[in-house]
């Protein structure tokens, strides 16, 4: 086996997911075939890893926001190379997917968690319904990606060009999280208007989905 043979079995996502984490995933995908890891034992330890990056954020602050920044990466890599092992060795199982959107549950949780704390700290006089708000709008993108992958599911905005693909950049997890990690890092004091403009993407998805859901549902 190859990570070229792992990488043939990635199911997508945002192009700078595609690009970077699910490249790495291959890599270690490879690495976890080699030493017998099952895909589960890899789902858990990216799950460890992202949970861990979050509340070195939040205990550490902007100190360690570069390390956390990295193990959110590398968690999400890790949650690329559990679906490539497993649909390359043919060990994937509804226990196993239910596995994996638990613990991708626990991950964002942290992230959510830490950016919120980060936001509290360098912003206090931040409004109160902020944090709520970016946290509800922040797991639109896990929740419609679990239904996206449902059969017969139709997608929002289908991936076609190069040019969709980019447009939809401003939801690929890979994305956000380098985002968060950059503010964080660099400009802890714009982590509520990240937070805003998140909830106001996501939000914004979110409405457009339902009419979409409506739609059809009428139609039907």
């Amino acid at each position: 086996m190859r990570a070229l043979d792992f990488y043939a079995q990635h199911r997508g996502g945002g192009l700078l997911t595609e690009i970077l984490n699910q490249r790495a995933g291959s890599w270690l995908a490879l690495g976890a075939y080699r030493m017998g890891m099952s895909p589960s034992a890899v789902t858990i330890l990216g799950m460890l890893t992202g949970v861990a990056g979050s509340v070195l954020i939040v205990v550490y602050g902007q100190r360690v926001a570069w390390v956390g920044l990295v193990a959110w990466h590398l968690a999400y890599s890790l949650d690329c190379a559990d679906g490539q092992l497993a649909r390359a060795t043919g060990r994937t199982s509804p226990a196993g997917g239910r596995l994996d959107v638990l613990c991708d549950l626990g991950v964002q949780v942290g992230v959510v968690t830490a950016v919120s704390a980060v936001a509290v700290h360098a912003s206090p006089g931040m409004p109160a319904w902020l944090p709520p708000v970016f946290a509800g709008a922040w797991l639109v993108n896990l929740f419609t990606s679990v239904l996206a992958a449902a059969p017969g599911a139709a997608r929002l905005l289908p991936l076609g060009s190069t040019v969709v693909r980019v447009v939809k950049l401003v939801r690929d997890y890979s994305l956000m999280i380098t985002a968060c990690g950059l503010v964080i890092l660099f400009k802890p004091a714009w982590t509520p208007w990240l937070m805003a403009a998140f909830a106001v993407v996501n939000g914004g998805f979110l409405v457009l989905s339902i009419t979409q859901a409506l739609r059809r549902a009428l139609i039907a």
